[in-house]
């Protein structure tokens, strides 16, 4: 039976690019980190109180991304496709040194992180990883949005429904089941917005590093990125990654099954802090299984 411990990253990953939404150039160093350090953010562009723990607590304004700020008021947006690599490929512990208030877009998928943690490589440690089990249902309401995660059995399931009224988007629904291994439709997934929603967004301070680089834009029925989707699941497989890299700042994997439609980055942690609000609803899991890591080590690259 193979323990499955606590992980880091064997070696420093250097990255940089554009903020989406501050539009200012990033530089990333991505270090190992001791057992039970977790995820950290430090802003090395700020002399003091620049750690920022990745936690669902930590949350601030998660308005199409998602933000979290320290108690000094030092935030770091856009962590959600970050924490979606890390989720995936099983890195427990890790110091991300970043010298602006942003995570780098890269191509608005999570693909090149996990390109990144790939060529690292990682280290196993020698304390176990926890897992959070549910152990009751537990459901929230927004209202057409609605969110929810009930018990399931040493695996993760998010079953998310999208609605659009856009005939290219329109009503679209998948379940992801986190034990079959394959998270490459998810990695390779990137951002996407409407064309006519693309003057609000930048009028409320947001996108202002957006192009056809780092997003899919939608224009009624046609996709203006020359060279279309990767995939036809990429708008669901899209919100699937924010859904998994948001469920991260709970501070471990979860056993559970989350079902959403019309969810985001704010009905996701809503229910992260009911839930974790109550011992009732929750405990402690350590587990070990027969299967080698091989859900972290899936194709980043999908098919179209």
């Amino acid at each position: 039976m193979k323990n499955f411990n606590q992980k880091t990253l064997n070696k420093t990953i250097n990255l940089s690019g554009v903020g989406l939404h501050n539009g200012i150039n990033v530089n990333m160093n991505i270090k190992p980190a001791i057992e039970n350090h977790g995820i950290k953010f430090k802003r090395i562009d700020l002399e003091k109180n620049n750690i920022i723990e990745a936690n669902y607590k930590n949350v601030n304004e998660p308005v199409l991304c998602t933000k979290i700020k320290n108690s000094y008021g030092v935030t770091i947006s856009t962590v959600e496709h970050l924490m979606a690599a890390f989720y995936g490929e099983g890195v427990d512990n890790a110091l991300v040194e970043i010298d602006a208030a942003e995570i780098p877009i890269m191509d608005g998928s999570a693909a090149e992180f996990v390109e990144a943690i790939r060529a690292a490589g990682l280290q196993e440690q020698k304390e176990k990883r926890k897992f959070l089990k549910v152990l009751k249902k537990i459901e929230l309401k927004d209202g057409e949005r609605s969110i929810s995660i009930e018990p399931l059995e040493n695996d993760l399931i998010v079953d998310f429904e999208i609605i659009y009224k856009n005939p290219l988007i329109r009503t679209r629904r998948k379940e992801f089941k986190f034990s079959d291994g394959d998270l490459s439709s998810i990695y390779n997934a990137r951002t996407f917005c409407l064309y006519e929603d693309i003057d609000k967004i930048k009028s409320m301070g947001l996108a202002q590093g957006g192009s056809l680089d780092n997003a899919i834009v939608v224009q009624a029925n046609k996709i203006l990125n020359e060279d279309g989707l990767r995939h036809r699941h990429e708008f669901i497989d899209h919100k699937i990654l924010d859904c998994l890299g948001d469920l991260m700042l709970s501070g471990h994997r979860i056993f559970g099954h989350v079902v959403t439609s019309r969810g985001g980055h704010q009905l996701t942690n809503a229910l992260l802090n009911k839930f974790l609000s109550d011992k009732a609803n929750w405990e402690y899991q350590s587990y070990e299984s027969q299967k080698e890591d091989n859900n972290y080590n899936t194709p980043i690259v999908a098919n179209a």
